[in-house]
């Protein structure tokens, strides 16, 4: 049975418009930093996604920015009120990711309407489409920021779905990074450039809510299949018109070509998702397009990465944490379950266990610093089951109160990092590594019972009955909330 889900952005877009989570800005705005400024500042107040009815110099376009940067709209993406708390969200995530998987179906291309319009030859210019000029500073505009790349492993049949920045160079160029240990590097490298061959691709903006989730979330399953499961049914796609690789039926924007051998162009800076500016100008994979093909009066969706909070940051850090419940899971530890603030640009994993037995930090610690995605964090927070791994409040009370700096600290000087870590020496970042630390905040199990410190609070402190009475007559008592 399906779940609850929105076919394309122009049903989310009414959805968020109802439940207040969206502000339409019928007001001219410039793609050159005024759209991108604007993006930012809802994202750091945590505010409304934008909709841009009117963008300077292109009529007939109309762009969405923010698009799920808050756990309200990542609530309303999952079929839930917009209120419900981050445990219900996870609840949600739990059940569709352990249901069903789904192959995709492909549809026609006249059911299709991201064939609405197709452009070719002398019709192709980057430059008829809105990209913003994100941040001032930014090598160029960026026109992949809320998208997903398309990549085939042609021996396998493999296909990635990946979130991989985009910067325009000319009318038919695209350039940006791909890093090595990610699933689209892995291809690129390995099955094409190593061979001197140009690798197909799709860069698909304005992809439904749910296939953009499933492109940037860590999954051992096909990204097409793992949309199928969140969506409780299969997720539509057409064949692209110069290859063969296949993209949702209902995105705004799709733009197909080559990825070129031992080609490099020059991309960059960037304001990234660590909010720094970190990768500098340097040369880059190159994109060379064949064909775009989009819906009419086309919506460019924007994402603008900087200090937190915006989707990059808390979506990644949510389906991070998901994955590595999963990974602890499936190896029978003691796990209550695993949190990543977004405000920590996921590089701070909380891991909640029932400390049943001595050692548990580490091999807490061995597993999820093990994994392929251990690149992306380097600060593993080991709280016990008295811990709301949800709660700020909680978890640095536990860090200030239950963490020993000496005996309670596990050191990894090497690890695998990124190129934007912005703590990172010159040299580390170059080599991609990272040191990785692991804070151990339970008591040792050794201790005589005597000698453990008894939490003072609300809910360890008074009796059950007393706790029950306590709540049922706050309001009668006077307060408010």
């Amino acid at each position: 049975m399906a779940y609850k889900y929105f076919i394309d952005n122009r049903e989310y877009v009414e959805a968020l418009r109802k439940s207040g989570d969206l502000v339409d800005i019928h007001e001219e705005v410039d793609w050159d930093l005024e759209l991108g400024a604007i993006v930012r500042r809802t994202c750091e107040k945590k505010g409304p996604a934008p909709y841009f009815h009117k963008i300077k110099d292109y009529p007939g376009f109309s762009a969405f920015g923010a698009p799920i940067a808050t756990w309200r709209r990542l609530a309303v993406v999952l079929g839930l009120p917009p209120e419900t708390p981050i445990s219900g969200i996870v609840d949600e995530w739990r059940r569709r990711t352990s249901g069903p998987c789904h192959k995709p179906e492909i549809v026609d291309k006249k059911d299709a309407p991201c064939k609405e319009i197709i452009l070719d030859g002398d019709d192709i210019s980057l430059f008829d489409l809105p990209a913003p000029m994100v941040h001032d500073g930014d090598g160029g505009r960026y026109i992949g920021t809320w998208h997903f790349i398309v990549a085939k492993d042609e021996e396998t049949g493999f296909v990635n779905w990946g979130m991989y920045r985009q910067m325009i160079f000319d009318e038919k160029t695209m350039v940006g990074p791909v890093l090595p240990f990610s699933d689209m590097g892995k291809i690129f490298y390995t099955k094409y450039e190593a061979k001197g061959k140009p690798m197909p691709f799709a860069t698909v903006i304005g992809p439904d809510p749910l296939s953009a989730l499933a492109s940037l979330a860590p999954t051992p399953l096909p990204e097409a299949e793992f949309t199928g499961q969140l969506m409780g049914e299969p997720v539509k796609l057409v064949k692209c018109e110069t290859n063969d690789l296949y993209v949702p039926a209902t995105a705004e924007i799709v733009i197909e070509g080559e990825v070129l051998p031992n080609a490099r162009l020059e991309e960059a800076p960037f304001g990234e998702y660590t909010g720094y500016r970190t990768s500098p100008r340097d040369k880059r994979c190159v994109y060379r397009v064949k064909c775009i093909t989009m819906r009419k009066n086309a919506i460019m969706t924007v994402s603008n990465m900087g200090v937190p909070v915006d989707e990059g940051q808390l979506l990644r850090s949510f389906t991070l944490a998901m994955d590595m419940e999963l990974l602890l899971k499936s190896q029978g530890l003691p796990i209550t379950g695993v949190y990543m603030w977004p405000e920590s640009t996921h590089h701070l994993l909380v891991v909640g266990v029932k400390p049943v037995y001595s050692g548990i930090a580490q091999q807490v610690a061995s597993l999820v610093l093990g994994s392929k995605a251990a690149a992306w964090f380097h600060i593993v927070v080991v709280v016990d089951d008295t811990t709301d791994i949800y709660s700020l409040e909680e978890v640095i009370h536990s860090i200030c109160t239950k963490w020993h700096p000496v005996r309670g600290t596990i050191l990894m000087p090497f690890g695998a990092g990124t190129p934007l870590n912005p703590f990172a020496s010159p040299e580390e970042r170059f080599s991609q590594k990272s040191p990785k630390v692991v804070l151990d905040c339970t008591f040792p199990l050794e201790w005589p019972k005597a000698f453990l410190p008894t939490k003072v609070s609300f809910r360890e402190v008074y009796p059950k009955d007393v706790q029950e009475k306590v709540i049922k007559n706050w309001k009668d008592y006077g307060f408010k909330d």
